[in-house]
């Protein structure tokens, strides 16, 4: 893998920082999704009441009103998970995650562990794999870890342009993480630094993602892994 001096890379995806979004104007989106549920038929399709919750929290932790934010997302994902649409579960985790409530460390494991397990959306899951990166102390190899899952994912799930934006970025997570790690500055050190982590085998990296999901989630699991397991074919 070849070191890149610069962490130039970015994922575009929505967030606070892509524009300025007026107070006024949220509430009046959060109102317009509140009348949206409230108008749900009483045979309506799940999915349609997750879908509008899941955007009410975004819209709610935008407002920095995270504990309303959380459960409306924890709603959304008991329900993403109930027909197991994984894409949303994990949308859903990623507002718990960006709520700052008790149990978003706990949101962003599940999350993290889902996103990886099934082909959820590419650009997705790198970025909860960059939250962990974001979460994690520097001297700590589950940053380095969580940087690879995410190169190894793109690798894996991508091609064309959406596979050399997200390599782009994801080759840069890893060259920061390095710095950051054991200020590795050239080529030479990062071949070592890369070798000495044991970067290079999924057989490896993976197992090692796992051990930090455990530790964010801890006895906290709202989904059963093994049924989860055993539903897939093998």
């Amino acid at each position: 893998m070849k070191y890149l001096d610069e962490y130039d890379g970015i994922i575009d995806a929505d967030s606070a920082d892509d524009a300025a979004v007026s107070v006024e104007k949220l509430e009046i989106l959060l109102a317009e999704a509140q009348k949206k549920l409230d108008g749900l038929a009483p045979d309506h399709v799940p999915l349609e009441r997750a879908e509008i919750l899941v955007r009410m929290g975004g819209t709610l932790v935008d407002l920095q009103r995270g504990e309303e934010a959380f459960a409306r997302a924890k709603e959304a994902f008991d329900i993403f998970v109930n027909v197991q649409y994984w894409d949303g579960a994990v949308q859903a985790c990623d507002v718990m995650f960006q709520a700052d409530q008790a149990d978003s460390m706990a949101a962003l494991g599940q999350g993290v562990w889902l996103a990886v397990t099934f082909p959820v959306d590419p650009e997705l899951t790198v970025n909860m794999l960059n939250h962990i990166v974001e979460e994690t102390p520097n001297d700590s190899d589950g940053a380095a870890v969580a940087a690879v899952v995410a190169h190894y994912v793109v690798d894996l799930r991508t091609k064309d342009k959406q596979k050399e934006n997200l390599e782009f970025f994801t080759n840069n997570l890893i060259a920061s993480v390095a710095r950051r790690h054991s200020q590795v500055e050239n080529q030479e050190q990062f071949d070592y630094w890369f070798d000495k982590l044991e970067l290079n085998d999924p057989q490896l990296f993976l197992p090692r993602l796992r051990n930090v999901v455990d530790v964010m989630v801890q006895d906290d699991w709202w989904i059963d892994r093994d049924a989860i397991w055993a539903s897939m074919p093998h």
